[in-house]
């Protein structure tokens, strides 16, 4: 029998003309189930729930799975069955993210007196540097085939780039959208690639509401907005974090995942992607527990989470792990629910103590994190201290994304060890020998 994300659906439910998303076949509520065509829609018409795909994976051997997706490219491309994208995604011009490496961090899990297997998930390896790239690959897909000629998105910096990237890539107009006072160099890649780049003055979700309102009018029409009208699409890109963690854990699942949470979709679809993985068979099913991190200044689905509450409340965000700055996450709910599903936590940490994770991961494991990596070391000690995460287990902590992106977290205390004269006096004299 074929394995569904959601309830069983068939292939006739598929109605847009010329569409051809692989295993993809139709969208359907996440919260009542009603089911629609495959189309550049994003919220239920019935109950305005948020979409996700409905598929049919595929049937039959998981070794003969295994095997295919083994002998596929180093790319997201080789998990192209489970995910919506045409059956030729690889041939196309794409940035072909994905395949990152897993660190076996053993210096970090000595610092912070974890005696299992501790591994980061490095995403700093993408094309522009960020887990961004993966998801853009997939919406690029949805706004070819049902055609979009410009990509736009609203972004706190990493996507922007990743969008203005696949677009020039793609042959695509791009028009991007993020807060006026973002980091520099997040600012500068994203308006290297030649698309328009716009600063809206406020926060985040002001830009997100300002594109909202763009689709909806005649000045939006032919645009792709990734992470609004295609992010059914856009989101199903996170599910290969999943995939790539487990199989280069020689397909098994691990014990407990630290994931950054922003929007919160990434948490969630890592979650549906491990889901996924059990009920094709690739993984062995058993408990695992996923874990959520925030920086304290905009820290809504941490503080409802330690309140004991089901509703997210909004707040302004105040943080230098901007990356992660949304204030009203549309996936926070969803977010409390697999961390209670699945025994884990939601925390917080200072700015103070992102600083501090980003120079103990470089220092111990050669990884320069930007701040929302920052954020997940620094939860993960938290974890421990706290006694949540138990320290004896298999662990993977994720970064998803370059310390050069956000040089200005720890430019002011990091520098040289000291400046001397061109002589072998000097070099004595300031205690370097």
């Amino acid at each position: 029998m074929a394995v569904n994300t959601v309830a069983s659906t068939t292939a006739s439910d598929s109605t847009h003309p010329g569409v051809s998303l692989g295993p993809a076949v139709a969208l359907s509520c996440r919260e009542c189930g009603e089911r629609i065509p495959l189309g550049p829609h994003f919220a239920c018409t019935a109950c305005f729930g948020p979409l996700e795909i409905a598929y049919e994976l595929p049937e039959g051997d998981p070794e003969a799975l295994r095997a295919r997706i083994e002998a596929g490219p180093d790319t997201i491309w080789r998990y192209a069955p489970l995910l919506p994208v045409p059956a030729d995604v690889a041939a196309k011009p794409n940035l072909n993210p994905g395949f990152t490496r897993l660190v076996r961090a053993d210096r970090l899990a000595a610092e912070l007196g974890v005696t299992g297997e501790l591994h980061v998930k490095d995403d700093s390896g993408n094309p522009t540097h960020s887990f961004k790239d993966r998801v853009v690959a997939i919406a690029v897909e949805a706004a070819r085939a049902f055609g979009f000629t410009t990509l736009s998105c609203s972004s706190t910096g990493n996507l922007a780039g990743a969008v203005g990237a696949a677009a020039a890539r793609a042959g695509l107009r791009s028009c991007v959208f993020i807060p006026h006072d973002l980091e520099q160099g997040k600012v500068v890649m994203a308006a290297v690639y030649g698309g328009d780049l716009v600063g809206i003055e406020g926060t985040y979700d002001d830009v997100n509401r300002f594109c909202s309102e763009l689709i909806g009018d005649p000045a939006g029409e032919g645009w792709g907005f990734v992470n609004v009208n295609l992010r059914p699409y856009y989101a199903e890109g996170s599910k290969t974090l999943a995939y790539e963690i487990c199989e280069q854990l020689g397909w098994r699942l691990p014990d407990q995942l630290v994931v950054p949470i922003a929007s919160g979709s990434q948490l969630t679809k890592i979650d549906k992607g491990l889901r996924e993985l059990i009920a094709l068979g690739l993984v062995e099913d058993r408990p695992y527990k996923i874990f959520g991190a925030q920086a304290e200044g905009c820290s809504p689905v941490s503080q409802a989470f330690k309140g004991g509450h089901d509703v997210v409340r909004p707040v302004r965000p105040d943080t230098i792990a901007k990356s992660l700055a949304i204030g009203n996450p549309a996936d926070g709910p969803y977010v409390l629910d697999i961390a209670r599903r699945t025994g884990g936590a939601v925390e917080d940490v200072t700015d103070a103590q992102v600083v501090d994770a980003i120079k103990l991961l470089a220092r111990t494991e050669g990884v320069f994190a930007e701040t929302a990596g920052g954020v997940t070391v620094g939860v993960t000690r938290k974890l421990i201290e706290n006694g949540l995460l138990d320290p004896t287990l298999t662990t993977v902590v994720l970064n998803t994304g370059d310390g050069l992106k956000t040089l200005d977290a720890v430019a002011p205390t990091t520098g040289p060890s000291a400046v001397i004269r061109p002589s072998l006096d000097a070099f004595r004299a300031a205690g370097l020998a």
